[in-house]
């Protein structure tokens, strides 16, 4: 039995004038999941669909198509909203689930892993992914994440780089306990993982400024509206109960607004239907400099724009950003968001619900690789992307408005937030919150009632401390190695790392693990060719070429490509707004030196006033970087 959904009027094949991408391309006729404004889309019994195919019958005849769709699509559409059959395997003796689970479940803020460094057999366990948007985490979550970490994880919390905490080593007979236990304690890890919008990012500083605020209450109201509706998170772990704050009246006016036939009529999901998106969707919201949230890396960038009384008054809003990428597939690649245009503050919630459409009926649906939303872009380009998105938005975008240069924030140490109070940031290696550190944080936290934020660089803000409370915290801290930014190696304050091994299914080489030995040999290579400690560069690595650490932006990208390999990428920047390029793969890690000895030490020698690494070497050209590096006999002030 097929399932009939409808394609939208004008449903177009994708091409793209890059020969590379349309090779990739030439079968992308995109699965459009479109809105029958007469009848509406619903799901099908599990047992009722058997085909992967899509008639398409809201169009006449002589247009309809079969349409290939990937195996997670059909998975999706048998699910009744993401309920089965993870309902039934959650219920069995199994330490794990089976294929079709463990792809639902990802809706549900959680994935199936296993040590992958165990012998004789799986031991299977859940990561746990928070839904934080800006990163704010209450003061009772922070605590009760803290506790279920010790009962039912490895004992250690890692904070994200979305602002959210992973909590790993969570066993199957135990996932609805904990499940139920963050639920009720003000958190959620509804659509943290799977094909839908993942957590909203804003800068965690909590500075009481106009600007700030309204950038983290924008974050709020899109991950409100962005939410799924149709109940199945709560039916699965707390038997059917809601535990949701009331919307505002704008959000909720938003996600029913269906003038402009974007929504699946009297469908639970009125955004997301059966199919929900192609894959993952990620937004960030901003004000201008502040570039603590790597705007360009997501699929919407949103800014807040001013008037000169420090009015918000509307947002810039960038699209098509993306990290993922395959190693040897030129065709997949990484790619920074675009300018879009302008709107008005009031339409933000229907520019982006018109976006998130766009993506929703014209991604691909064939293959996963190419289902983000930068690839629609880059086939499209941004004028007719734009065209598009404007029949949905039912308005044309205004001119981007001028904004000042970017930088980027870390936001550690102490700061006023101009109310009274003080925010500390805390400097957490490559996000794990584990041994002394972990209990001496949560003695800090309890003790102080202390509401804390996640930063996207994987680092901790306390927020709202008294004066008087800053000597006896900072003393407390710094026993459990917490140091003041003073105290820590610039190189460390910037770089980031994935967890990788052992427990991700993807890893290739080590990322977390390996990246504080990595660091203090780059710090050895700066003593060695008369670098000062106060000079830094951007390190992130990865374990696989997927990017999750956002390594595509680094100074010096670290990718993993084989066991204890990597490709070396450069030319990003400190403020994240370049990409950088591949410039060498299968770098061994103990070769490391080799490549950037020379490289740091002409950097030192023939670099450009305030020119960053980053900058140098896209100056110089890696043919001209290659040949350094053949040519290097030693720094001289060894």
């Amino acid at each position: 039995m097929t399932t009939s959904l409808p394609y939208p009027a004008g449903a177009a094949t994708v091409f793209s004038s890059d020969q590379k991408i349309l090779n990739a391309l030439r079968s992308s006729r995109s699965v459009f999941l479109g809105r029958n404004v007469r009848g509406g889309v619903h799901s099908l019994p599990p047992s009722s669909s058997s085909s992967s195919s899509i008639q398409a019958v809201s169009t006449p005849e002589a247009a309809k198509a079969t349409t290939k769709r990937s195996k997670v699509e059909i998975i999706k559409e048998k699910s009744n909203f993401i309920r089965y059959p993870l309902n039934e395997e959650l219920l069995t003796e199994a330490p794990n689930v089976n294929e079709s689970a463990v792809q639902l479940i990802k809706f549900h803020g959680s994935y199936q892993q296993y040590n992958r460094e165990e012998r004789g057999g799986r031991s299977y366990s859940f990561m746990l992914r928070t839904k934080n948007p800006s990163g704010k985490v209450p003061n009772q979550l922070y605590l009760t994440m803290d506790d279920l970490a010790d009962e039912f994880g490895i004992g250690t919390l890692r904070l994200t780089t979305r602002q959210t905490f992973q909590l790993h080593g969570v066993l199957k007979h135990n996932l609805k306990t904990v499940m139920s236990s963050i639920i009720r304690n003000m958190g959620s890890t509804l659509g943290a993982c799977g094909d839908l919008n993942r957590n909203v990012l804003a800068p965690a500083a909590p500075y009481a400024r106009k600007d700030y605020l309204f950038a983290q209450e924008t974050a709020d109201n899109v991950a409100a509206l962005l939410s799924p509706q149709s109940g199945f998170y709560y039916d699965m772990w707390v038997d059917g109960e809601r535990f949701m704050t009331a919307e505002p009246p704008e959000v909720v006016q938003a996600r029913n607004d269906n003038s402009h036939e974007t929504n699946f009529v009297d469908s639970p999901e009125p955004i997301y239907g059966t199919q929900f998106l192609p894959r993952k969707f990620k937004i960030a919201v901003t004000v201008p400099t502040d570039n603590s949230v790597d705007l360009l890396t997501n699929d919407i960038g949103l800014v807040v724009v001013s008037d000169e009384n420090g009015e918000p008054q509307g947002f810039n809003i960038y699209v098509g950003g993306g990290m993922g990428r395959t190693h040897r597939m030129e065709s997949t690649f990484a790619r920074i968001a675009e300018p879009l245009g302008y709107v008005p503050k009031e339409d933000i919630l229907y520019a982006v619900k018109a976006i998130v459409v766009t993506q929703r009926e014209h991604g691909r649906r064939d293959d996963r690789k190419y289902s983000r939303m930068k690839y629609l872009l880059s086939s499209w380009g941004i004028e007719k992307f734009r065209d598009v998105v404007e029949q949905y938005y039912g308005k044309k975008f205004e001119a981007s408005r001028d904004l000042p240069e970017w930088e980027f924030k870390s936001y550690l140490g102490w700061h006023e937030q101009g109310d009274g109070a003080w925010f500390c940031g805390l400097h957490v290696d490559s996000g794990r919150v584990g041994g002394n550190m972990k209990k001496t944080l949560r003695e800090v936290i309890e003790k102080y009632k202390l509401d804390v934020r996640i930063t996207p660089n994987q680092n901790i803000v306390l927020c709202d401390i008294k004066s008087e409370w800053k000597r006896p915290i900072t003393t407390v801290l710094a026993q459990a190695g917490l140091l003041q930014p003073e105290f820590v190696d610039p190189l460390n304050q910037t770089a980031m790392a994935c967890p990788a091994f052992p427990l991700c299914p993807l890893a290739i080489t080590e990322a977390e693990r390996g990246i504080p030995s990595i660091l203090k040999r780059v710090r050895a290579m700066f003593e060695k060719v008369g670098l000062e400690y106060d000079e830094s560069v951007v390190v992130r690595v990865t374990g696989c070429p997927n990017g999750c650490a956002r390594p595509y932006m680094a100074e010096v990208g670290l990718v993993g490509d084989g066991p204890n390999s990597y490709q070396v990428w450069l030319g990003g920047t400190p403020n994240q707004t370049q990409i950088a390029r591949a410039f060498m793969d299968k770098v061994k890690i103990h070769d490391l030196e080799k490549v950037f000895e020379p490289l740091f030490y002409n950097w030192k020698l023939g670099r450009q006033a305030k020119e960053s690494f980053g900058e140098f070497t896209t100056r110089m050209g890696f043919e001209k970087l290659k040949e350094l590096i053949d040519s290097y006999e030693g720094s001289p002030n060894n």
